[in-house]
Order: structure tokens, then sequence, then C-alpha cells
């Protein structure tokens, strides 16, 4: 019953469908008032519902079998004490787009979500990420946000925690507390992205296997910062950073080495290919394009000992090499020719790829 342009719903509206399980009433004018006489009740099989885009204040009453609720763009602008009272079977819940901020949000609030597994608050107004979230949480995305802070307090109870994304946020590495992901032992993917870090944040979650930096402005990578990580990175994404040769130290990336699959350092200041490179046993994608490297050394990318290499894709176009100069097997770890791209370079754009 999506794009229409209900308004009201009769108390008895929903009394001949006791078995309806799902229900689509998004982009219509339905407001707090609409719900006022339990129109819901009835409906003791229903499992998904959609109440996007509508004119909602508050969360209304809603039948206890209930699993997935979308309430997306609405005009929610508290969640209190008692507004999920009795919704224990609720497994996804979205609240993207509404008027919501860590003091609006009761800490007592998700209490009852016992077995809530994925939590969708983006586009928000979020300064800090709200008490009191329910341990069973696997996936929570507060992305667009307002967020300046991460501390110690408010994920320490989310021990399932798989997937955290804070992407589009204030964030900045002095603003995350030392503790602040020790406890999430289930952690394997986090999203930083477009942020405003200088530098890599330390005391990453141990477990981690993804972890997101593209578009902040990070220029250095501390020593031994991923040393802790264990089974270790697998995805590692610093695009469109301040990275130079200079902020990559000799022991930067101590920990990544063999498990690390992915390096994306594209869109970065680097003058050369980072020695680490050629360390990696099972890199498969790495992207060096759209850096200023000028040479590139015989084992540049390609370690002699390393037979066993894995890498398949290599990026290195929007550079300003010289191609006609690099050594002719500089690129014999490649698993496949068709991986490689090296056209168009900065100063030799006649070159069609």
């Amino acid at each position: 019953m999506a794009e229409n342009n209900i308004r009201l719903i009769a108390p008895q509206a929903f009394s001949g469908v006791p078995n309806l399980d799902t229900l689509d009433l998004s982009k219509n004018n339905l407001d707090d008032e609409a719900f006022s006489q339990n129109p819901l009740s009835s409906l003791t099989s229903l499992k998904k519902l959609n109440l996007d885009d509508n004119q909602l204040t508050r969360i209304p009453a809603l039948p206890p079998s209930l699993e997935e609720l979308k309430m997306n763009s609405n005009k929610l602008s508290a969640l209190t004490l008692h507004c999920f009272t009795g919704l224990t079977n609720l497994l996804n819940l979205e609240l993207e787009e509404n008027l919501l901020h860590e003091g609006s949000v009761s800490p007592q609030a998700f209490r009852p979500l016992e077995r809530l597994v994925e939590l969708q608050l983006d586009k928000n107004h979020f300064r800090s990420i709200p008490l009191g979230l329910p341990p069973s949480l696997q996936d929570l995305e507060m992305n667009e946000n307002l967020i300046e802070e991460a501390t110690e307090e408010a994920l320490r109870g989310c021990v399932h925690l798989r997937v955290l994304d804070l992407s589009h946020n204030l964030l900045h590495e002095h603003s995350i507390g030392k503790q602040a992901w020790t406890r999430l032992k289930s952690l394997e993917a986090l999203d930083l992205s477009y942020n405003q870090f200088i530098s890599m944040p330390l005391y990453l979650p141990r477990h981690l296997r993804k972890l997101t930096l593209q578009h902040n402005n990070i220029s250095h990578i501390p020593s031994f910062v991923f040393r802790h990580v264990r089974p270790g990175l697998q995805t590692l994404q610093l695009s469109h950073n301040a990275l130079s040769n200079e902020g990559l130290e000799r022991f930067s990336f101590v920990g990544t080495y063999r498990s690390l699959h992915e390096l994306l350092l594209d869109n970065n200041h680097l003058r050369d290919v980072p020695r680490c490179v050629r360390q990696f046993k099972n890199l498969k994608v790495l992207r060096l394009d759209n850096n200023q490297i000028r040479v590139l050394r015989k084992w540049g990318v390609c370690h002699p000992r390393n037979s066993g290499s894995t890498l398949a894709s290599l990026r290195l176009e929007n550079n300003l090499l010289e191609v006609e100069r690099i050594p002719p097997d500089a690129f014999t770890c490649l698993s496949d020719a068709q991986g490689l791209v090296l056209y168009p370079q900065q100063e030799h754009n006649s070159y069609n790829q």
C-alpha cells in the first residue's frame, strides 16, 4: 500500500487478515494520530512493517510478532523508555533520516530488543554513539551524523558486533577512547571513511578484517599499529588521503604481511612505490594510481624470493611514470597480465589504455 495518500487507519482495518506477515505503508501521509487507536493490534502474525517516508514523531504501538521495522525518513525526535516494549522478536530496525540525537534516546530504550541484530541510525543528529545498545547487535550503521567521539562506554556491551559504520562523521584519532574497541571481540569490519583523521587510529579492534579510511587527511601510519590484529587485516582502504613516503615507517604494516589481500593507496601523495609492498605474501589487489610516482625500480613491486605471488590486480595509472623505462621484469609476480593498468600517465596523455 505504498505511495498512496493514506492519512488514517480505521481501528478494524486489518481485522480480516490475521495471517498477514508483511505490510508496506511507506510513502503515505501517516502521522501519530493515525495509530492512536492501535490499528495493528489484530496482526498477530506480522513480521515485516515498512513505515518509511511518513510523518511520525514517535514509535506507534506495534504487534510483538514483528521482526523487521522500517521507519526511515520520518520525524522521530526521541526514543523513550517504553517505545519498544514487547518487541522481543525484533531483528532489524531502521531509523535513518530522522531527528534523533544522543540526548533524545533513553539509555533504556533498546532494552526490550533482546534479539536485535541490525540497527540503522544513519542521517540523524548524533554527536556520540547512544548508550544502552543491545548486546545482541551485530551490525550498527551511523553514517552521516555529527559524531565527534567514540567513548569507551558506548560500545562496551556490544560483544557480538561484527560491522560498524561510522563514515561521514567528525571523528579524528584523538576522539576515540583508548578502550573503545577492546571489548568488541567479534568486530570484523570498521568504516571510518569521510572523517577527520590525520593519522592512523590506534588501539584497533583485535579481530578486524576490513578497515576503511578513505577520504580522510591521513599523512602518517605509525609503526606496529596493526601488530596486535589477529588473524590480521584482509582489506585496508586508504584511498584519497595525504600519505607520502615519509609518512610510511619501516614497520607501519607489521602484522599484515601474511593476511592482507587488498591494499588501496590510490589518490595520495606517494612519490615512490612503498618498500613494504613487496613483502606482502597474499596480496591480490594493489592500487597505487593517482599518486606522484616517477620511477619504478626492478624489484619495486615483485620481490625475487616471493615465488608464490597471488597479485592479480595492479593499478599505476595517472602517475608520473615513463612507461618505456620500467624494467621488463618489474611485474613478473602478477598472476594475470590483464590485471595491470599503466595508462594513461600524467605526462604521457597521448597513450590510450
